[in-house]
């Protein structure tokens, strides 16, 4: 059962829960160590089976991973073992089961608490509605439309692609139980948290506090109007309420605007708040529609002013997305005719407005003055190594040197290949020259594009010794090209292989011009 009333945050009772969280290596790595890693993974899912299985013990760890996270109920000896629990009744952090009193009887919790590793390696603790530690309000016997999620798929990924670099203002908006405000505490002095529901804010207060992070300033309403007299930010993320549906039920996912009305606003309102140089990411998801380009209509989006990176990594039929989101919610568990009208009532909107699938990604944009801003819009299905959040600064960085390099600058400039970029040759056995060369790189985005002979040699020498140019001259020796013609053609490939992170610009003391 969902609480309304939350637990008090008295910070000498919270240091010392903390305490003994970590004392009883009730932590990311202990939780580990005790599932193994199927029962762990399944966990993460929301699957509990394993879990129970692997915590028939009654040791301190065990006891705690059944109290927060498996819901079931302990012995008041068994926790107060573990846990300093009379503080712990008091505050709200635990609640007595049926008539006991004193110490006996036994004790639940009133809120999911879920072991959470930082990106350096700190134990961290997220604090959700009971149910929600993994997200997906389906795993809850009650599904309230104020419901409070704690670390799910969208999460971690947000989590994974921030920007973190020093920053003076960071913004939450759209908090749920803290994740990204949790992450923004270590680099940003100054961190706002907004949401429209005022019990994710609650929850965001128990996580930092437990999780023993500087408080946040928390503000309770819809997009920037919690913020809209504050100076601008460094860095905003956003995970909000993006789902595209055809009602408002639940506030974590669905936003109450019309189509992708929502995650549009979001990005457009945004350069206002940003300061220059600034960063906003943002999950979202966005409508397909026939005689459309997705790359058109989100890129439409973007304000003039800002750069922006915009990747989808994942499309669905809109069969697909209304049925992950009606199981997110528990319809399928329910009566089968109320499930049956609110697909329909699903596919009827989508009708209505002629979308035919949605797409789901992250859009990055960076505050500029540049005359002439860069909107990328791409597909990118594959896998990708996370965290991404230097991989897409120096994205940024990246657009800035192309964009004030004309070509023959750029081929006065030095290159060095990327780490862990390797080159793969496709053609039939025996060959003497390969149909195609593939570089590809096993880091970061882990692109592969296709190169020629001239663009294999080229990324194969650059070390940052030699400017391109000189590098293109020899290969046009050796290869008995004319130099002048190599030159003259090979500037779009350079920049296409740094726009895409296989080359980076190296800076070099500057000779006279080649």
């Amino acid at each position: 059962m969902i609480n309304d009333a939350l637990p008090a945050v008295q910070d000498e009772n919270v240091r010392r829960l903390r305490e003994a969280l970590s004392g009883a290596r009730f932590t990311a790595d202990g939780l580990l160590e005790l599932l193994g890693a199927p029962a762990y993974a399944a966990l993460a899912r929301g699957e509990t089976v394993p879990a129970l299985r692997a915590t028939r013990g009654d040791g301190p760890l065990e006891t705690l991973v059944r109290l927060f996270l498996l819901q079931q109920p302990a012995p008041y000896a068994s926790v107060a073992a573990v846990l300093p629990v009379e503080e712990a009744l008091a505050d709200g952090w635990l609640a007595r089961v049926g008539d006991g009193t004193g110490d006996t009887g036994e004790l639940c919790a009133t809120v999911d608490v879920r072991p959470y590793s930082g990106p350096e390696g700190e134990d961290w603790w997220i604090v959700s509605d009971l149910g929600c530690a993994v997200g997906g309000a389906s795993g809850s016997a009650e599904r309230r439309e104020d419901v409070v999620l704690g670390v799910g798929g969208a999460s971690t990924t947000l989590a994974g692609i921030m920007v973190r670099r020093p920053a003076r203002r960071a913004l939450d908006l759209g908090t749920g139980s803290g994740v990204q405000a949790l992450h923004a505490s270590r680099f940003a002095t100054h961190v706002t948290a907004t949401d429209l529901n005022p019990r994710a804010l609650d929850f965001t207060r128990l996580t930092l506090a437990l999780s023993g992070s500087p408080a946040a300033e928390l503000r309770e309403g819809a997009l920037f109007a919690p913020v809209a007299d504050e100076e601008p930010y460094d860095l905003i993320v956003s995970n909000p309420p993006f789902v595209i549906s055809p009602g408002a039920r639940l506030t974590y996912r669905d936003g109450g605007m019309s189509g992708d009305d929502l995650c549009r606003t979001l990005v457009r309102e945004s350069v206002g708040r940003l300061a220059e140089g600034g960063y906003c990411q943002v999950l979202a998801n966005w409508e397909h529609r026939e005689d459309e380009d997705w790359r058109d209509r989100v890129s439409a989006w973007v304000p003039s002013g800002c750069d922006a990176w915009i990747v989808q990594r994942e499309v669905q039929d809109v069969t697909q997305y209304a049925e992950l989101w009606l199981r997110d919610a528990g319809d399928h568990r329910n009566d089968p005719a109320t499930y049956a009208e609110r697909y329909d009532a699903w596919l009827d909107e989508f009708a209505a407005r002629g979308t035919k699938a949605v797409g789901f990604g992250w859009i990055t944009l960076r505050r500029t003055e540049a005359e002439r801003p860069s909107v990328i819009a791409e597909e990118w299905t594959h896998p990708v190594e996370q965290p991404l959040g230097e991989v897409i600064r120096a994205h940024f960085e990246r657009q800035d040197f192309l964009r004030r390099t004309d070509d023959a600058e750029l081929l006065d400039h030095h290159y060095a290949l990327a780490d862990e970029v390797v080159q793969e040759q496709i053609g039939l056995p025996g060959a003497e020259d390969p149909e195609y060369v593939v570089l590809r790189q096993n880091r970061g985005m882990r692109r592969a594009t296709t190169v020629d002979t001239v663009g294999a040699g080229f990324a194969g020498v650059s070390d940052g010794s030699l400017s391109a140019g000189r590098i293109l001259d020899a290969i046009g020796q050796l290869l008995g090209e004319d130099a002048a013609e190599l030159r003259a053609r090979t500037p779009a490939s350079i920049r296409l292989l740094v726009e895409q992170g296989f080359l980076t610009p190296v800076d070099v003391p500057r000779g006279p011009r080649d």
